[in-house]
């Protein structure tokens, strides 16, 4: 992670001077640049960041997600989004316009970001569904010591995950994950992007709070996930709960352990 010092000079070089530093977290600060608020990440995963942001913006109807201001090597600056209070009309736009994104292929299976949060991945492309998700829970697992339970349901994939083709996936849609802005809209942030199964952002939301009502309704009357679904999300958690394995321990393994056992 770059220093203090080295990030402020690289920020006031490329856009002017730094005001009002505001700590947000280990990586996370809000600044002023020119009366102009700012949000200023640091660390190994910023360029893989902007380039998921850049990548989802181009998306018609997607969720919004901050303007790429300036990426460097570790270092991201955004535009800052103001938030306000959530409301159910924030819900059901989070399902429409997450519907929407899911509509956007991709030219292949994986690629994209070599991070998840803190976890590095590997972002080799694949040619199916089943060599892809085989590859990336197997890495994890390895790095948690899960490899035996998790060995026994990657051999099961290709009936598991059905054919399809490959979709842009936010790839950590985790509901910190989602601002709520003062204009109506769900924004993203912290993308891992790449080309997954649209259920992985499914698994992912409703790993660390329920998916509201209002949510998915808006998201199935925009895009039908096709039979299998409710099964492939819940397949699916495997992928952050790997993370957080590898990240945490404790618990996260446990829970990895019973979801893989389940779909053996």
């Amino acid at each position: 992670m770059a220093a203090t010092s080295g990030w402020e000079g690289r920020l006031a070089a490329g856009l002017g001077p730094v005001a009002d530093v505001r700590p947000l977290g280990a990586d996370l600060r809000s600044v002023t640049v020119g009366g102009r608020r700012l949000a200023v990440k640091t660390g190994a995963g910023a360029a893989d960041e902007a380039t998921g942001l850049t990548e989802l913006s181009r998306v018609p109807g997607a969720p919004p997600v901050p303007e790429v201001v300036l990426a460097e090597a570790g270092l991201l600056v955004t535009a800052w989004v103001d938030t306000g209070p959530r409301t159910s009309a924030h819900e059901e736009a989070l399902g429409r316009t997450l519907a929407a994104l899911h509509d956007a292929p991709w030219p292949a299976w994986g690629g994209g970001s070599s991070w998840i949060g803190g976890c590095p991945v590997d972002p080799s492309v694949h040619p199916d569904a089943s060599s892809f998700y085989h590859a990336r829970l197997s890495g994890l697992a390895a790095r948690c010591g899960l490899e035996g339970p998790v060995g026994r349901l990657v051999v099961r994939l290709g009936d598991r995950l059905g054919p399809g083709t490959p979709a842009l996936v936010h790839g950590d849609c985790w509901w910190g994950n989602v601002l709520w802005g003062d204009d109506g809209r769900p924004w993203l942030i912290d993308p891992s992007a790449h080309g997954g199964l649209p259920e992985e952002d499914l698994a992912m939301l409703g790993l660390f709070g329920a998916v509201p009502d209002r949510t998915l309704r808006a998201y199935l009357d925009r895009r039908d996930p096709g039979p299998g679904w409710e099964e492939r999300v819940d397949l699916l958690t495997l992928v952050p709960l790997l993370v957080h394995a590898v990240l945490f321990g404790g618990g996260y393994r446990d829970r990895a352990e019973a979801v893989a056992r389940r779909h053996s």
